[in-house]
């Protein structure tokens, strides 16, 4: 494959200024390839109006374990955010979720996720043994990456950017979350704090060329405040203190 240059967007969560904003810097910066990396939606913020975005570009889609939620909550049971995009998502949009995949190779050179290629619901690049997110062992990472053969693996679902590689030359980005920097998830004794420390959405930009690979972590800037009141008038207090980049005293659990 000829140089690729990919702009990975994920975690978008309903926030469509966020959207907006990202889609206008990476049409600026240049793109081969837009790759929509899951949790498009849920999110007490503007749904409908994030599924409108996303189906006006050309762009490839996997599915997030909120994704699932809204299709298939066998699988993965929806939280109050996935019920809120769900009352507003008409079924032909559901159906577009529906024949998105966990995981998509482009080519040889890169593999698409969300959380990891076996899971969306894994945090593959992030733990929290005592609360606060941080990087696992890239020697864990990678043994759990074992079997792709890619040169890069794409994924997020932490909403942390992360770079890391691999000791046979092979890399992992986490591109970060274009719609919530900061969250709080209840899993485990303590819980996990996830948190970027600013209100700015993130993505990322992946060259891939014959001998190089090259990544830009990308931070823009956008009315936040319009998000975070949205977030106030729906009755998400944590949801509006997460927009901000920091999970403060607040969660939802």
């Amino acid at each position: 494959m000829a140089r690729i240059r990919i702009a990975a967007v994920s975690d978008i969560h309903g926030n469509a200024p966020a959207l907006r904003a990202v889609l206008a810097d990476a049409r600026r910066r240049g793109y081969d390839l837009l790759a929509q990396l899951g949790d498009a939606f849920s999110g007490p913020l503007w749904p409908s109006q994030t599924a409108d975005l996303l189906h006006g570009i050309d762009a490839v889609h996997v599915r997030g374990n909120h994704d699932t939620a809204l299709i298939d909550p066998t699988i993965e049971p929806p939280v109050d955010a996935d019920w809120f995009a769900l009352a507003e998502l008409s079924p032909e949009v559901l159906d577009w979720v529906r024949s998105w995949p966990s995981a998509l190779p482009i080519g040889g050179e890169a593999l698409l996720f969300h959380g990891s290629p076996r899971s969306a619901n894994y945090y593959l690049f992030d733990e929290a043994p005592h609360g606060d997110a941080r990087l696992r062992p890239v020697a864990d990472i990678e043994r759990d990456l074992a079997d792709v053969t890619a040169r890069v693996c794409i994924g997020g679902h932490s909403h942390l950017p992360r770079l890391v590689e691999f000791s046979d030359g092979r890399m992992a980005v986490n591109d970060g979350s274009v719609g919530l920097p900061a969250f709080f998830d209840a899993q485990g004794p303590l819980g996990r704090r996830h948190e970027n420390g600013s209100h700015h959405a993130r993505y990322a930009l992946v060259e891939i060329g014959r001998d190089t690979v090259s990544v830009s972590f990308v931070a823009v800037d956008y009315d936040w405040h319009a998000a975070r009141d949205k977030a106030a008038r729906e009755g998400f207090s944590d949801w509006a203190q997460w927009l901000s980049g920091r999970v403060g005293p607040m969660h939802r659990t």
